[in-house]
């Protein structure tokens, strides 16, 4: 049935571990997390490893975890992001802890937004939301887009989405695409976290990828939610977000498994 293989990069190291489902862990790897190419170290780890693969015998499932995004958050790390405010009021920054989480990265106010029934309250104001990009489109890495009463109405969202993609070609997070939650200015917190996190995450995604290529594995690639679920590698590139808490996700379910305990305290 061939093996699984678990990557996990945290802040200082990067573990690897081939797996049978019949045997347990076969083979475990260490390597130190190389912040500067995140390639480096996981090849290091992975190709530890690989080594205990059978001939003939294959990889079935990569499994990532990491504790990249959680760090960020915590230590208040990122890239660079604008944040659209469509239809909100400046008080809203002092709300949700919106104004705190921004740390000096932009937020532009534009006129436009829904009620509470899906009903537009203001036309999007177009050339505002175009001059935001052209402005700010040299000093970020990536965009956030919140709007008011967004998940009744997401139009508006969608349309700033497709002028900064157009224009710029850099990562676009709509808050509609994560959560129905009515609270606006939670909404745009979480726009901003997960677009601030898109490129640290894909690098390690696109790292791991490069690897498994090079490696002649072609098992599909899964990374591990906060709730220790898991998602394709390709959602966890559009909602990086979902990846904070990854790694201490990955411990609880992995100390679960290897004690034989139902109910676990993991230090």
């Amino acid at each position: 049935m061939g093996k699984l293989l678990g990557i996990d990069t945290g802040g200082t190291y990067t573990d690897a571990v081939l797996f049978d489902e019949k045997e347990g862990v076969v083979a475990a790897a260490k390597d130190l997390t190389t912040k500067h190419d995140l390639v480096v170290g996981v090849r290091g780890a992975v190709g530890k490893v690989l080594d205990r693969l059978s001939e003939g015998e294959a990889v079935r499932l990569v499994s990532l975890s990491t504790t990249l995004a959680t760090n960020a958050v915590v230590e208040g790390h990122g890239a660079p992001v604008c944040l659209l405010l469509i239809g909100f009021d400046a008080k809203a920054l002092d709300k949700a802890g919106l104004r705190e989480a921004l740390r000096g990265d932009a937020a532009v106010f534009v006129e436009g937004g829904h009620n509470a029934f899906g009903e537009e309250a203001r036309p999007l104001d177009l050339a505002a939301v175009k001059d935001a990009v052209t402005h700010h489109a040299g000093q970020v890495s990536a965009f956030a887009v919140a709007g008011f009463f967004g998940v009744r109405n997401n139009a508006h969202e969608v349309q700033a989405r497709e002028i900064i993609r157009a224009e710029t070609g850099l990562p676009v997070t709509c808050a509609h695409e994560l959560t129905s939650n009515l609270d606006a200015p939670r909404r745009a917190l979480t726009a901003l976290f997960n677009a601030r996190l898109i490129p640290q995450l894909q690098q390690l995604v696109l790292a791991v990828r490069g690897l498994l290529g090079e490696k002649g594995i072609e098992a599909p690639l899964m990374v591990v939610k906060g709730d220790g679920s898991l998602i394709t590698d390709e959602v966890a590139l559009t909602c990086p977000v979902e990846t904070i808490l990854s790694g201490p996700a990955a411990s609880v379910v992995g100390a679960r498994f290897l004690s034989g305990e139902s109910d676990v305290v993991v230090a």
